[in-house]
């Protein structure tokens, strides 16, 4: 995969297309909640196993039925086309597991 820089513009436009994920500095974040520890657990694994296969992985937490994650390039310093790959990837994976969005 791509490890290539993303541009302002193509951060920008990935943020329009991912509602929710919001960007601080070199990172993207998004907070998911779900209807319980199982679910925010059986998510985190499905994204583990996109995670392993991009060879990328988030920096996240969870806390019951709550998800927080973070995407950067370390490597980069930067936000790459593997953080959008990853993003994506995820958001689809929160839309299958029935995540809400965490206030």
């Amino acid at each position: 995969m791509d490890r290539a820089p993303l541009s302002e513009d193509e951060v920008q436009a990935l943020l329009a297309s991912l509602p929710g994920w919001r960007r601080e500095g070199a990172t993207v974040v998004r907070e998911l909640r779900f209807d319980d520890f199982a679910a925010a657990f059986a998510f985190m694994r499905l994204v583990a196993l996109d995670a392993e296969e991009l060879d990328h992985h988030p920096d996240w937490s969870n806390s019951w039925n709550r998800v927080a994650i973070a995407l950067t390039t370390h490597g980069a310093r930067c936000l790459t086309r593997l953080d959008a790959e990853l993003a994506r990837r995820i958001e689809r994976r929160a839309l299958e597991a029935g995540a809400r969005a965490d206030p």
